[in-house]
């Protein structure tokens, strides 16, 4: 194993690290969705608590699916998080990872006009948003990379313009994907079952990895 992934294993789900600054987090994230919820309640709209969950899920499944690259490879997930965290939960992933991903996705619902017919640059604005804020995320997952944040291991998922690429596609271009599909979806309970299954296949991979075979990543 490199030694980012080491560094990365160790101390995983250590709840002795956790530290004070997650608990301001975490109510800043419960006072969102609560707002939200009340918001919810007025206008029958529950689009942007939706696309939170619809997002956050796509999450669980590339730290899953990453998590699995380790354990299969013998070497390296795509992407490790080696650095200070107050809770490594995943070897890609910690726990102020998962708060911003909390939130994204409200934030990409708020970001659209009321009537989302709107185009820019040609663009249905919602394919031009999805295509902005995931530029946006790769610009700072290359920040986090550079700092030795987030060390990327293999030559396919790099600083070229292929890495780029997939990174971009594969690694948040397709939440975003996820967040436009559930919008569109006409019934709430069409929008609860989309998000169901995203949230049922890392479910199902977890259980299977590190609950039945004892896989640790």
């Amino acid at each position: 194993m490199t030694e980012a992934t080491i560094k990365a294993l160790d101390g995983l789900r250590d709840l002795s690290t956790l530290k004070w600054y997650v608990i301001p987090l975490l109510a800043l994230v419960t006072y969102i969705y609560t707002k939200e919820t009340k918001e919810a309640r007025k206008t029958g709209d529950w689009n942007p608590i939706l696309c939170g969950l619809a997002i956050f899920g796509m999450v669980l499944f590339n730290e899953t699916w990453n998590g699995w690259v380790l354990i299969f490879s013998g070497h390296s997930a795509l992407w490790t998080a080696p650095g200070d965290t107050a809770l490594r939960t995943m070897v890609g992933g910690n726990i102020e990872i998962w708060f911003m991903f909390t939130l994204i996705g409200i934030v990409f619902y708020n970001t659209l006009s009321e009537s989302r017919n709107k185009k820019i640059l040609g663009l249905n604005e919602e394919w031009f948003w999805a295509t902005g804020y995931s530029v946006f995320c790769v610009f700072v997952e290359c920040l986090l990379n550079m700092g030795g944040h987030l060390v990327w291991e293999y030559p396919f998922w790099n600083l070229s313009f292929r890495g780029i690429g997939l990174i971009f596609l594969i690694g948040y271009f397709h939440f975003f994907c996820a967040a436009i599909l559930v919008i569109h979806l006409k019934s709430i309970k069409s929008k609860l079952l989309a998000i169901g299954m995203i949230y049922a296949l890392p479910a199902g991979m977890n259980i299977i990895g590190m609950g039945i075979l004892g896989w640790v990543y």
